[in-house]
């Protein structure tokens, strides 16, 4: 699990740069799994939602996005994603590992080859002992998964804005991982109504916009509102 750090932008201009990062990763990613032909699905918390309507804003991507589900209750997270209840009662909503298996549940329960989940804690109080901007975002996949966690600063939209933003990110990664692994599925042609690339150079472009959620980043182990 990777750790990372970020400071809040100016609260206009951040929610302008937010939106449009969201956007422009969003973009990246249907595009490079049109080229791979493969699909995904997402699981919020936290977001609740944003993460699946910065998706389907893009024309084309019905071929690629399987669907998503909004699991911002503690009990949905076990009954709908499948997330184990033990695991629920004994860490938590917040947490890395409810992360990933938030991600894998996804994936196996829509049907994807990926899968994307987001969980934290947005604010504007802590909960359950957990800081304000505490988020985990976690990628399930074909090459396995990751989990990252963001401490994030600034107000409750700019922290869900920023978690929709770095998972992206995050899922972008892992399938530049797997375009490595598999050269041939990275070379595969796209299929004629997927939209077009971004005007990106890589997965970090877009994400370094929105209010500057970037940050320092380290490792640690094993990815609610």
């Amino acid at each position: 699990m990777q750790r990372e750090a970020s400071g809040s932008g100016r609260a206009g201009d951040g929610a302008v740069a937010d939106e449009a990062a969201a956007g422009s990763a969003a973009a990246a990613v249907v595009h490079r799994l049109a080229q791979r032909r493969e699909t995904f699905a997402t699981v919020e918390s936290l977001t609740g939602g944003s993460l699946a309507a910065s998706i389907v804003d893009i024309a084309g991507v019905s071929g690629i996005y399987r669907g998503g589900l909004v699991v911002y209750a503690t009990e949905l997270k076990g009954t709908l994603a499948g997330v184990p209840t033990d695991l629920l009662s004994e860490r938590g909503p917040v947490d890395p590992e409810v992360a990933a298996a938030l991600a894998e549940g996804g994936r196996q329960r829509c049907g994807a080859d990926w899968g994307v989940a987001t969980t934290g804690v947005a604010g504007p109080e802590p909960q359950d002992g957990k800081p304000v901007g505490l988020v985990y975002v976690a990628v399930a996949g074909p090459n396995g998964g990751e989990v990252r966690q963001l401490d994030l600063d600034g107000g409750r939209d700019h922290v869900r804005a920023a978690a929709v933003v770095e998972a992206l990110r995050l899922l972008a990664e892992r399938i530049h991982s797997a375009d490595v692994q598999d050269p041939d599925a990275q070379n595969s042609g796209p299929a004629t109504d997927h939209p077009e690339a971004p005007e990106v150079d890589g997965p970090e472009d877009a994400a370094e916009t929105a209010g500057g959620t970037r940050g320092r980043a380290g490792t640690a182990g094993a990815g609610h509102r």
